[in-house]
């Protein structure tokens, strides 16, 4: 089992706090908004493995800092990747973006996505928690792919469809927290200031074989139906 004092002080971009098996993980960058990038990207799948491998997790809160949960919305011109990377880049690429879903989806302890703003970059992460809390002005956005010219990925092609309907989410690139219900697997509930009612949540909560199976559930999905034709796009090198 991970010790909370040997990892909870280890990530740049992510603060932690527990109390009473209550673990808030907290994005940022440099104490203010996260913005995503590589370090974020690198930092995210190994801080989820650990918090999942600390049983004394028993709810987890993830939220942002400040006014908006991820960010920032990029345009073709600032798009990370003006030249196709090459072969090693996109298999590091992929190699941390199927752990940052599966090591997210493999925390056993019920997880509450506090919304606090708006999710322009990878906004699938507070999506696939077992509850979603947002506040008056969150916003959802796939900002990462679009604006850089790329295809919807990273999950979120699998959950906008399934929170939105296929027609709606076919046709549209984000959405407001007004639109959807409060997450996969569980009942629409409406949104509400998080950061009060995420605490008061957590404290009322208990793992639950519910949660246990919907996360199994998702875990399935990406391991067998997502990422092998995600991957079949690109070459990959040997190991």
């Amino acid at each position: 089992m991970t010790a909370f004092a040997e990892y909870s002080r280890k990530y740049t971009t992510v603060a932690m706090e527990r109390r009473n098996g209550i673990l808030q993980m907290r994005l940022h960058t440099e104490g203010k908004a996260l913005r995503w990038g590589a370090l974020p990207h690198e930092e995210l799948p190994a801080a989820f493995y650990d918090v999942g491998r600390d049983r004394d997790n028993k709810v987890v809160i993830l939220t942002g800092t400040g006014n908006e949960f991820s960010g920032p919305k990029p345009t073709p011109e600032t798009g990370f990747f003006p030249t196709r990377p090459p072969a090693l880049a996109w298999d590091k690429i992929y190699w941390e973006g199927k752990h940052l879903l599966m090591n997210l989806l493999n925390i056993e302890a019920p997880m509450i996505g506090a919304v606090n703003g708006p999710a322009l970059r990878h906004s699938e992460l507070p999506l696939l928690c077992d509850i979603v809390l947002a506040a008056e002005d969150a916003s959802f956005q796939d900002a990462g792919h679009f604006g850089g010219g790329l295809v919807p990925g990273d999950g979120v092609h699998v959950i906008y469809p399934l929170l939105l309907g296929l027609n709606s989410a076919s046709s549209t690139k984000s959405f407001r927290a007004t639109s959807c219900s409060s997450g996969p697997g569980r009942s629409p509930s409406g949104w509400r200031s998080n950061r009060r009612s995420s605490s008061a949540t957590a404290g009322s909560c208990s793992p639950s074989t519910s949660s246990d199976k919907c996360r199994t559930c998702w875990g399935m999905a990406w391991r067998w139906r997502v990422w092998p034709s995600w991957r079949s796009h690109y070459p990959q090198p040997g190991r």
